[in-house]
């Protein structure tokens, strides 16, 4: 099927006003008939959006990152809210994006609803930048009647999300920094330092103190294997990535990190709170119960715990409750299980999700945000000591020198 080409347009209104959007026509002629014929006086018209970027052998626009999407999907859930027609709403939505490539994504999505596709279903033709887990919420909310709510529940889930892999992100970002300046620096003291004063010691008759032999057997091992040691660790990373990508070795591997004390607790928790509030934005949005749950399983990153949340899948299926299968799966916070179960007696299921969401965020936030604090002594002092024990190594056969020599 052929789509009309599309053409952005400025116009004035009756009362003088100038007016943006953009008009369905087969040429520029035709598309200022129809601006004349909505009473509106053409002030200029794009060329169609073919003819910018859309031929055969032209570069498809880039993608919607993350950001893009949780801006576009808030716009859209407060003009669809406040009774903007869709096609409307998108139009809107594409003029006020300073991307082209979004624009051009937007104008596409319209262009369909205008010929008459749901909503869902014109975002499938664009799977990259709308994954099927936000295709699936606004499909529910269009069965549902609710589009405005589900996107509203949609955009907040997003930006919820996007929030808590930004500030784990956050979290690692000052520590990683502080420990690679830690390793250079003892590494060009190692390098760089030690071997000129050990140059002193050669004509020392008596035996070396331990800590100074000890240093010296580190400082020239850097010396003579550091560039093969920085291979070993670069080749070790790429091995490990790779075998990350094994479905065996990463079940095995996640279900390791979920036992490191402290580590395993925050990875819990950003999980759980990414389940529970997936969970709560698709049941809410009138999706099925078991494909709610199949939604929210895909949004876990632990291929341990995406594995046992699977089971429930089929447990409920069985007709088991929801909270019990929650419990038996043993991978999710205690308290999530608790609330889901509170939610089904009080048939209030997404709310109690919602808000244990909302604990376990606040929970990995206050979490991480003590571990950073206690990360950060931590390394410091450790590179203290290593540097203390190098000012140690060279100052002992210093001291027993002048003791020999007062001697």
């Amino acid at each position: 099927m052929t789509t009309m080409p599309s053409f952005e347009y400025e116009a004035l209104d009756s009362g003088g006003r100038s007016k943006k959007g953009v008009v369905n026509a087969d040429n520029p002629r035709l598309a200022r008939q129809e601006l004349r014929r909505l009473s509106l006086t053409p002030v200029s018209i794009s060329a169609p959006r073919e003819a910018q970027g859309g031929g055969p052998g032209a570069k498809a626009p880039a993608r919607l990152n993350p950001n893009d999407l949780v801006i576009m999907t808030r716009q859209l859930s407060v003009l669809v809210g406040a009774a903007t027609p869709l096609e409307e709403a998108l139009n809107a939505v594409a003029l006020q994006t300073e991307k082209p490539g979004v624009r051009k994504r937007m104008l596409g999505v319209r262009e369909r609803v205008l010929e008459g596709w749901r909503f869902g279903d014109a975002l499938a033709e664009d799977k990259k930048s709308f994954p099927d887990l936000y295709r699936a919420v606004v499909a529910a909310g269009e069965q549902s009647g609710d589009l405005a709510g589900v996107l509203d529940r949609l955009a907040t889930m997003l930006e919820k999300n996007r929030s808590m892999m930004n500030k784990a992100v956050a979290s690692l970002i000052y520590p990683a920094a502080l420990a690679l300046v830690a390793a250079g620096v003892v590494t060009a003291l190692m390098v760089g330092v030690v071997p000129k004063i050990v140059e002193q010691f050669q004509t020392f008759d008596a035996e070396l103190p331990f800590v100074t032999r000890l240093v010296i057997g580190v400082s020239g091992f850097l010396a003579n294997y550091g560039l093969l040691l920085l291979a070993s660790v670069a080749v070790g990373g790429a091995v490990f990535w790779r075998a990350m990508k094994a479905p065996a070795f990463k079940m095995s591997f996640d279900a390791w990190a979920l036992t490191i004390p402290v580590l395993g607790k925050l990875l819990r928790g950003l999980d759980g709170a990414r389940f529970a509030r997936t969970l709560a934005t698709l049941f809410a949005g009138g999706a099925p119960l078991l494909d709610s749950l199949r939604g929210a399983s895909r949004t876990v990153g632990n291929a341990h715990m995406r594995e046992k949340l699977e089971t429930v899948i089929g447990q409920v299926r069985e007709g088991a409750s929801m909270a019990a299968s929650l419990k038996r799966a043993g991978v999710l916070p205690p308290m999530m299980t608790h609330m889901v179960a509170a939610g089904e007696r009080a048939g209030a299921v997404p709310l109690m999700l919602d808000k244990a969401a909302a604990q376990l965020e606040e929970e990995f936030d206050t979490a991480s945000t003590v571990a950073l604090r206690l990360l950060e002594p931590m390394i410091i002092v450790g590179m203290g000591g290593v540097v203390m024990l190098i000012v140690v190594a060279i100052m002992l056969p210093i001291l027993r020198l002048n003791s020999l020599a007062s001697g």
